[in-house]
């Protein structure tokens, strides 16, 4: 249970009103590649904001989130330094090399994660705020995640391939890090170009040969 903060932030959970009136239609701009705030490393999360208040901005993250579309939306994703994130995907990944799987709406409160041994895959990945672009990263095929759910609640689950990577992607932006950090950066492509030349096969393993990097 969320617990040290005796009492709400009164002033950052006026800020956080004040963000989510700002609102259209329950969407929320999304910070782009740039801003300080996507570099900072985020402020536990403790108990700061009212129960009103959390719930509010975690329905409107959703909303945000589902609306660019995307996968998983972190706080200073829309300008919060504070560590939480939504996530939810349903996906169907049959065959699918990447072992896409049904990943239900989840609130990650300071999450974090340890690899389950040293497997890792390489594909391409893209972020709501380097819109437009997509590189390739190596992740770890499965991790241990811990989180916090909006009640305080810890959990802990062992998660395998792509719900694998969508928590490492919103896991890492809480410290400050965007995937293109440690991406493949010659496989950087725009979408457009994706979906032109690489996305009849998952695996890029033509992009690494034509464009020139290592998988």
């Amino acid at each position: 249970m969320f617990g040290s903060h005796k009492r709400v932030d009164m002033a950052l959970n006026r800020d956080v009103e004040r963000l989510l009136k700002s609102a259209d239609h329950g969407v929320l701009p999304i910070v782009e590649a740039g801003e300080p705030v996507l570099r900072a490393q985020c402020v536990q999360y403790d108990g700061q904001l009212s129960k009103h208040t959390l719930h509010k901005l975690i329905e409107t993250m959703r909303t945000t989130m589902l609306a660019a579309p995307g996968v998983g939306l972190a706080g200073p994703q829309i300008g919060l330094n504070l560590a939480l994130a939504v996530v939810e995907d349903h996906a169907d990944g049959d065959d699918d090399p990447r072992e896409i799987a049904e990943f239900p709406f989840h609130v990650i409160i300071n999450p974090a994660y340890e690899p389950v041994g040293e497997e890792t895959r390489s594909f391409y990945e893209g972020c709501l705020s380097v819109e437009g672009y997509q590189a390739v990263r190596k992740r770890w095929l499965d991790i241990v995640a811990h989180w916090h759910d909006e009640e305080g609640n810890r959990h802990e689950e062992r998660l395998h391939g792509w719900p694998a990577r969508i928590f490492q992607h919103e896991t890492d932006h809480l410290s400050g890090e965007l995937y293109i950090d440690k991406a493949e950066i010659r496989s950087l492509t725009t979408v457009e170009n994706l979906e032109d030349f690489w996305c009849e096969d998952p695996v890029p393993t033509q992009a690494a040969k034509e464009l020139g990097f290592d998988l």
